[in-house]
């Protein structure tokens, strides 16, 4: 598979990231992305989906089915397509095996579909089926790791900075383990750098100067993550003393090895909700013309939505995200709607007639009455 989708994602994500801003947040680009690119199945050389996806649709979807096909073994990953009665033109699309494809569920088995495909951390589905919803698309993704060392409390006043008159306890990195260091990037300037690795998994935080805006510490955290072997600035290259991001001090030992780097880093969690259709750039107004087409059915209006926790503590990391596209069918325009409640409360006739289309009976009234005598609901059937 190529590499250069995962450059793509991080675009991507850069887009997605900056729809929340400088707010506390976490999300799952991936799980967004993975919309799309079921959707790219179905218009392989569409070019607005291209633009958004940043590799051509048809290796959008390949990738996704690929994704989902050999799913790895600490991420848990789940697609489905859910459609109204009756849906027709989804017959030609080529959908990843794994997809779940099948009628609208309910509210409660949306949710209860969250739960199994994020281990129980998400336990309401984003948004809620709509009597004028046609088509549903959804992805869910999950991991809940532990470190392969855990982290070793520490004083919160070793952190330093704004957060230590506000916490107690932080984490310190073990002796072994992990990777701490300092890198220069071309996004974010010098930044500092923690590697927790968790077997298959490792999880990467990533802090630069105080001044330097989200979105370009995000982007320097995805390049470094996309970087094989990241290259550590050496120590002896910076000057000894104290910055807002780290402090040097030099001793004179008896050492082979001349460097020694420790982190410190808070614990922290992350609910989040995400409106997908904030930003165009993010794809889904291409989805919707592509489902259009698909479906000879143009939507008026769609929504996309994103939930996503997160967990970092002590001794793992957990996290997951749903995220879901809604297809309702398009608004008629705005007239006068009427209502009216029908009241049989005088004598009225009855007339019970058959219906079988290709017999004999078909449309053969049977029984007749006049009501002139009514009667109370029996007890019985008065429960709601």
């Amino acid at each position: 598979m190529s590499d250069n989708w995962t450059t793509a994602l991080s675009r991507y994500a850069a887009r997605l990231h900056a729809t929340a801003g400088d707010r506390h947040h976490i999300a799952s680009p991936l799980g967004a992305w993975l919309l799309l690119a079921l959707a790219a199945s179905a218009a392989p050389d569409d070019a607005d989906l291209a633009d958004a996806l940043g590799v051509a649709p048809k290796q959008a979807a390949e990738i996704a089915a690929a994704l989902l096909a050999e799913p790895h073994p600490l991420v848990a990953a789940a697609t489905a397509v859910w459609h109204a009665q009756g849906v027709s033109g989804l017959e030609g699309w080529p959908l990843p095996e794994s997809t779940t494809v099948g009628p609208l569920p309910s509210k409660a088995e949306l949710d209860a579909w969250a739960r199994e495909h994020t281990y129980g951390l998400i336990e309401t589905f984003p948004g809620e089926p709509a009597p004028d919803l046609l088509l549903l698309l959804a992805s869910a993704l999950a991991t809940k790791v532990s470190w392969t060392e855990p982290f070793t409390p520490a004083p919160a006043a070793e952190l330093g900075g704004e957060w230590a008159g506000r916490l107690t306890t932080v984490l310190r990195t073990p002796e072994h383990g992990h990777q701490a260091f300092i890198a220069s990037t071309a996004e974010a300037g010098d930044v500092i750098v923690h590697v927790a690795p968790a077997g298959g998994l490792s999880v990467i935080s990533v802090a630069a100067a105080p001044d330097v805006t989200p979105e370009r510490v995000i982007a320097a955290a995805y390049k470094i993550a996309l970087t094989p072997e990241p290259a550590p600035m050496s120590l002896f290259d910076l000057p000894l003393g104290e910055t807002p991001l780290w402090t040097i001090r030099e001793e004179r030992r008896h050492e082979r090895r001349t460097e020694f780097t420790t982190a410190l880093l808070p614990a922290w969690s992350a609910q989040s909700d995400h409106d997908l259709a904030a930003d165009p750039a993010l794809g889904f107004p291409a989805v919707t013309r592509v489902l259009g087409r698909l479906l000879t059915a143009p939507a008026g209006r769609f929504e996309a939505k994103q939930t996503a926790v997160a967990r970092y503590s002590r001794f793992g990391f957990e996290a997951a995200a749903v995220s879901a596209y809604m297809y309702p069918t398009s608004l008629p325009p705005e007239t006068a709607v009427r209502y009216a409640e029908l009241r049989f409360g005088h004598a009225y006739a009855v007339v019970a007639v058959t219906g079988q289309p290709d017999g004999p009976w078909h449309g053969v009234p049977v029984f007749s009455a006049w009501v002139s005598e009514p009667e109370d609901v029996a007890e019985a059937d008065r429960d709601l």
